[in-house]
C-alpha cells in the first residue's frame, strides 16, 4: 500500500506506517456508539454547590494559590474566524449591494458598536477615501466588510479570533488573548504574583500572538499587579491524520503524496501533556467578557479549582491507605462510598471481589488524572453534554459526549441527549500530578475508540476524514470526572460577528 516516498512522508511527520494502517481500518470501520446509562442532572452526576459551601471551597482556592502550587491557564486558540463572518462573506459575494437580510441589516445598524469600529474606520478612510458614515451614505456597504475582512484592511477573514478586538475600554480595545490574560490574573496568579499561560495557536499566526502578548504585558501586569509568562505551542505534525478515498485506500494528493489533515482539537491532549504544573484551567479563547461582568466568572473558576483541590486531597490520603496495605473493611468501604458516590463511577461486579481485589481496583481507579468539569443550564446552545456512560470494562463513569457519540436513532439515547438539563461551555480544571508528585503522562488516558468520521472534499473529490477523540470527551474518557453547575453567565461565546452586541460583550 505505501511506497519508499510515503515511507519517508510518515517519518518526517512522526507517524509510523502502522499508525496510518490503524486509522485507515478506523475510517473503514467507524467508531461504535457509546452506551449511556443516563443524562447527568443535579443530585444524578453534577454537583449544586450552596453559597456557603462556594465560599469555603474559594477560600480553599486562595489558600491553594498562596502556598506555591503551580497553575497554567491553557487556552486552544488556533482556530479561524472565518465562521464568525460567514453571512458577510456571503454578502460580499451577493448580486445585491445594500443589506437585505436580518444578520446584514443588524451588523450595519450597530457598527459603532463593535471595539474594531475606530480601527475599521481608520481603514476605510485610508483605502476608500471616506469614513464608514460617509461609505454607508453612498450605499459603499460591501466596502466596508471588504475593509474588515480582507487583507487591504483588518483581515479579520483570515485571522484566529484570539486576535480580534472584541471588547471596548476607555485605554484601547482588548483582543480574546488579553482578556485571558485579565483572567489568569484574577484566579491564577501564584503567589510570586506570576500568571502562566498558554497558548496552542497556528504556525503562522504565532508571530503576532507572540507580538501582541509582548506588547501586552507591561499595561496589563501594572492594571492586575502581576507579572505574565506566556507560552505558546502549535498541534504536532504526528498528531494528523490521514484522510482516505472512496475505496477506503490514502486519499492522494496531485502531486501523489497522501492527504493527511490536523486531527481536531483531541490533538491537543499532546500539548497539555508537555505542560509541567500542578493545575491546569481550560477554556476556549472566545469565550471572555469584559471587566465589569468578569466576577461571575472569577467565582465560578474559584469554585471549580477549590472543589478539585478537596476532591484531590481525599484521593491521595486514599491512595496512601491503599499502598500501605495496611486498611480496614471499613476504610475500604469508605473508600468505595467515595468512588461511587463522588467520583459517581461505579463496578457492578465489585461484590465478586475480595478486599485485596477490592483495594486493588480502587487504588487504579484513584490514581490517575483528575478533572472538575462546570456545566451550565441547558438553554439551546450547540455542544456537548454531561452524561453516565459504560466504559468498555463495565464500569460506568461521567462523561462529556458529543451528538456524534450517541446513536440518535435510539429513541431512549435520543431523549436522553435532547432533554439533558445540562450541555459543557467547555469550563475545567484539571488535576494532571499524582499522589507523589509525579507528572501522569495524558495520552495513555485517552478512549482511542471515541473518535468520529466526518465527510468531507478537496479538489472537487470526495474524502473521508478521521477526528481524534476531542480533548474534553475521549481524551480525557479516563480521567475521574465531576461535574460542578455554574452560572449560565459564566459562557458568553462568540460563534458569529453579531454575538459580540450581545449585553455580554458590551460596556
Amino acid at each position: 500500500m505505501f511506497d519508499k516516498k510515503d515511507l519517508e512522508q510518515f517519518e518526517k511527520k512522526g507517524i509510523s506506517a502502522q499508525m496510518v494502517e490503524s486509522q485507515l481500518e478506523s475510517i473503514a470501520k467507524g467508531f461504535p456508539y457509546l452506551e449511556l446509562e443516563a443524562a447527568a442532572s443535579v443530585g444524578k452526576g453534577i454537583i449544586q454547590t450552596t453559597a456557603e459551601q462556594c465560599d469555603s471551597y474559594i477560600r480553599t482556592w486562595d489558600n491553594y494559590l498562596a502556598s506555591g502550587h503551580s497553575v497554567t491557564k491553557f487556552v486552544p486558540a488556533s482556530g479561524a474566524a472565518s465562521r464568525m463572518f460567514k453571512d458577510l462573506f456571503a454578502f460580499l459575494d451577493a448580486e445585491y449591494d445594500v443589506p437585505q437580510t436580518d444578520f446584514e441589516k443588524t451588523f450595519f445598524n450597530g457598527i459603532t458598536k463593535f471595539a474594531f469600529y475606530p480601527e475599521l474606520n481608520a481603514c476605510c478612510k485610508a483605502n476608500e477615501g471616506m469614513e464608514i458614515p460617509e461609505l454607508i451614505a453612498a450605499g459603499k456597504f460591501k466596502a466596508i466588510v471588504a475593509n474588515l475582512l480582507q487583507d487591504k484592511g483588518l483581515n479579520y477573514g483570515a485571522l484566529p479570533k484570539g486576535l480580534l478586538r472584541f471588547h471596548s475600554y476607555k485605554a484601547g480595545a482588548r483582543t480574546p488573548m488579553e482578556e485571558h490574560m485579565a483572567e489568569g490574573a484574577l484566579y491564577a496568579a501564584g503567589s510570586d504574583a506570576v500568571v502562566h499561560l498558554h497558548f496552542t495557536v497556528s504556525a503562522e499566526h504565532r508571530s503576532l500572538f507572540e507580538k501582541l502578548g509582548k506588547d501586552s504585558q507591561a499595561a496589563m501586569a501594572k492594571m492586575y499587579g502581576t507579572r505574565f509568562d506566556i507560552s505558546f505551542s502549535e498541534q504536532k505534525p504526528s498528531t494528523d491524520t490521514v484522510a482516505a478515498d472512496g475505496s477506503g485506500q490514502p486519499f492522494r494528493n496531485n502531486d501523489g503524496s497522501i492527504l493527511f489533515r490536523p486531527g481536531g482539537h483531541g490533538a491537543l491532549i499532546e500539548n497539555l501533556n508537555d505542560l509541567d504544573s500542578d493545575i491546569i484551567f481550560i477554556k476556549n479563547i472566545d469565550n471572555v467578557v469584559p471587566d465589569h461582568l468578569k466576577p461571575a466568572t472569577i467565582t465560578g473558576k474559584k469554585l471549580l479549582a477549590g472543589i478539585l483541590v478537596t476532591v484531590q486531597n481525599r484521593i491521595f490520603e486514599y491512595l496512601r491507605i491503599l499502598e500501605s496495605g495496611k486498611y480496614t473493611a471499613e476504610q475500604i468501604r469508605t473508600i468505595q462510598d467515595f468512588v461511587r458516590g463522588t467520583l459517581c463511577c461505579r463496578k457492578p461486579d465489585i461484590a465478586t471481589l475480595d478486599m485485596q481485589q477490592t483495594a486493588a481496583w480502587l487504588s487504579e481507579k484513584l490514581n490517575r488524572p483528575l478533572r472538575v468539569c462546570g456545566m451550565v443550564r441547558n438553554v439551546g446552545e450547540p455542544g456537548g453534554g454531561p452524561f453516565l456512560a459504560y466504559n468498555p470494562d463495565g464500569t460506568v463513569s461521567l462523561q462529556i459526549l458529543e451528538s456524534s457519540q450517541i446513536d440518535l436513532s435510539d429513541s431512549c439515547k435520543k431523549e436522553m441527549f435532547t432533554k439533558g438539563t445540562h450541555f459543557n461551555p467547555v469550563d475545567l480544571v484539571c488535576a494532571v500530578k499524582d499522589y507523589k508528585g509525579r507528572k501522569f503522562n495524558l495520552p495513555l488516558y485517552v478512549d482511542h475508540a471515541t473518535g468520529f468520521i466526518s465527510n468531507k472534499s478537496k479538489n472537487g473529490r470526495e474524502l473521508k476524514a478521521l477526528e481524534l477523540p476531542g480533548l474534553w470527551n475521549g481524551a480525557m474518557s479516563d480521567w475521574n470526572t465531576l461535574f460542578v453547575e455554574v452560572p449560565l453567565e459564566t459562557f458568553n461565546p462568540v460563534k458569529v460577528v453579531l454575538d459580540l452586541l450581545r449585553p455580554a460583550h458590551q460596556q
